[in-house]
């Protein structure tokens, strides 16, 4: 027979037994009561910091960059990373010649803005490819100027063109329109520039025009601005 006070020792050290693992269960402390913390470098609220994603952030991308004529009145927008080389030919009457060369150096648009010039007139036939009116020109002249991409045909040669016009390139009654862009008391001009013979056929001048390349000089020619 156990002595009695083995076995009473033997209860108490199971019953201090069974209290340990209760309080584990619950997720206390023994003595304290207070609820455990979170293991080192985590937080109640995340993931260990040392797994958090750094923040990252990027370049806002180029934009057009705005060119104003010396009147501070006529400005357009290139796009970012092509030159302008700009001229004052003359103060009085005042003449602004600008060439828009494109990122490569290449001759894209040229820009005559004078209070000097004449209306040229030919008998063609005239095709238009395409042609919408420049937001920033309305109310400048009348009719409200266009961005127009069109051919003429004369004496077997088909000729393009592309650049600013007085209003639509054909009329609305199928007559050839020859006008000057007339801006207050000067003239302009802007036309894009095709060496020799630049497509074989319409649908090739098309499918240029609404190219890459084709709608970047477009957007140029529609961001001309007169104030």
């Amino acid at each position: 027979m156990r002595p009695a006070h083995r076995a009473t020792t033997f209860m108490a050290l199971a019953a201090a037994g069974a209290l340990g693992l209760a309080g584990c269960a619950d997720g206390t402390a023994g003595g304290g009561g207070a609820s455990t913390g979170p293991a080192a470098g985590t937080s109640a609220a995340g993931p260990p910091a040392s797994i958090i994603p750094a923040a990252t952030s990027s370049p806002a991308p180029a934009g057009p960059v705005i060119f104003t004529f010396a009147d501070g009145r006529l400005s357009f927008a290139r796009p970012e990373g092509w030159d302008v080389k700009h001229e004052q030919v003359s103060a009085s009457p005042a003449v602004e010649i600008a060439t828009v060369s494109d990122a490569g150096g290449k001759e894209q648009v040229a820009i005559y803005y004078s209070q000097v010039g004449d209306v040229t007139a030919g008998n063609v036939s005239r095709f238009v490819l395409d042609t919408d009116p420049v937001p920033g020109l309305i109310g400048a002249a009348v009719p409200t100027p266009s961005s127009s991409f069109f051919v003429d045909h004369a004496f077997g040669t088909a000729t393009y063109h592309m650049g600013l016009t007085a209003g639509p390139p054909v009329s609305p009654d199928g007559q050839v329109q020859y006008g000057l862009v007339m801006l207050g008391d000067r003239i302009l001009t802007a036309d894009v520039l095709f060496a020799g013979a630049p497509f074989p056929d319409d649908e090739a001048a098309k499918a240029w025009y609404w190219s890459g390349e084709g709608q970047m000089l477009k957007a140029l020619l529609m961001s001309f601005s007169y104030r």
